[in-house]
């Protein structure tokens, strides 16, 4: 085919699908003019476009330039059409839109209840001058055990009440293999770092999610989230950590709340002890606590001659679960807004 007789048949091509489609006096109309012009399988255009072949290569880049001015003219008049068959026009306004029905409500995100409760935790914390400090969840077992006065042969180091990285040996040989890695199992890691980092006074807290396989229960998750409070400085007893806890306490759970300790043992801490609220009558069991042991000054550079002071742990989802009334920490990760969109 010569470019004359291509250019021709464009002209021709253009001059028809704009006419029909000025025409269309409904969508009926419409569309079978859109699907003869430019349907994708039988349109036009696109047998027009095979015969392209047939030009002469040296005529072929004049020829694509007329076929896409055609092209886009005749795109064009169909959306034109389209516009004008809709009720579009000019006016813009589009017929099948009823201002008489309700608006649908676009939905909001919703910060979940364990982020509520670590940010008020934070706050209370903060207006007792205590700064927020943050840790790696995947840490070394200096970090999570060896400064914290925990053993090699303690129960807490056992391969199968942690969740190791390392592909080692079992047993104390894998605990004591360089480079051995593991999901924290307590945020008191932080208290360390902080403590290597800096010299005292230390007042800081850290809450953030820990790691332990355990089965997953009404009150057990492989992940929760923990706050640890630190205070160093002279003279500091556990009165002074009593008395934290009882104003911590009343702030977050409303009232005056009433502290009780139960003597326990911890590695990192000398005295130890059970801490017990009692909210609404009952007494409830909210975390452990006590004095820093000085071994885990004397691992940070500390001296204990000099320094005293105290470290608590809190579960997050405990205070979250009693303040608001749920019966299963599994419902807090189960991502059904029903329930998460309540708090």
């Amino acid at each position: 085919m010569s470019l004359q007789n291509f250019l021709s048949a464009l002209d021709a091509l253009q001059s028809e699908a704009i006419a029909t489609l000025d025409a269309a006096s409904d969508p009926e109309a419409f569309e079978a003019a859109r699907v003869k012009y430019v349907g994708q399988k039988k349109g036009a255009l696109k047998d027009i476009q095979k015969q392209m072949g047939g030009v002469a290569a040296d005529d072929r880049k004049s020829a694509g330039m007329r076929l896409n001015e055609v092209k886009q003219a005749i795109e064009k008049a169909v959306a034109e059409a389209q516009s004008r068959l809709s009720g579009g026009g000019d006016s813009g306004v589009d017929p099948t839109f009823d201002p008489t029905l309700p608006g649908v409500r676009p939905t909001i995100g919703h910060i979940h209840p364990i982020t509520q409760t670590i940010t008020h935790l934070t706050e209370i914390m903060g207006r007792m001058g205590f700064e927020a400090a943050e840790g790696p969840e995947v840490e070394d077992p200096h970090h999570n055990f060896v400064a914290l006065n925990i053993p090699e042969d303690h129960p807490a180091r056992d391969p199968l009440d942690n969740f190791y990285l390392a592909t080692a040996a079992t047993g104390t040989e894998k605990q004591n293999i360089e480079g051995t890695r593991l999901l924290r199992s307590q945020t008191s890691t932080v208290q360390i770092r902080v403590m290597a980092n800096r010299k005292p006074p230390v007042r800081v807290i850290s809450l953030g999610r820990v790691y332990r396989p355990d089965d997953p229960d009404a009150t057990h998750f492989p992940m929760f989230h923990q706050m640890e409070g630190l205070l160093v400085d002279t003279h500091v007893t556990m009165a002074n950590l009593k008395t934290v806890l009882r104003v911590f306490a009343t702030n977050y759970l409303g009232g005056d709340v009433e502290i009780r300790f139960r003597p326990s043992f911890f590695p990192f801490t000398e005295p130890s002890v059970e801490v017990d609220f009692l909210w609404d009558g009952n007494w409830i069991e909210f975390g452990g606590a006590g004095m820093v042991d000085p071994n885990v000054f004397r691992a940070v550079g500390y001296d204990p001659e000099e320094v005293s002071g105290f470290a608590f742990g809190l579960g997050v989802e405990r205070l979250c679960m009693r303040r608001h009334g749920i019966k299963d920490i599994r419902d807090l990760y189960s991502g059904d807004m029903r329930f998460l969109s309540q708090f």
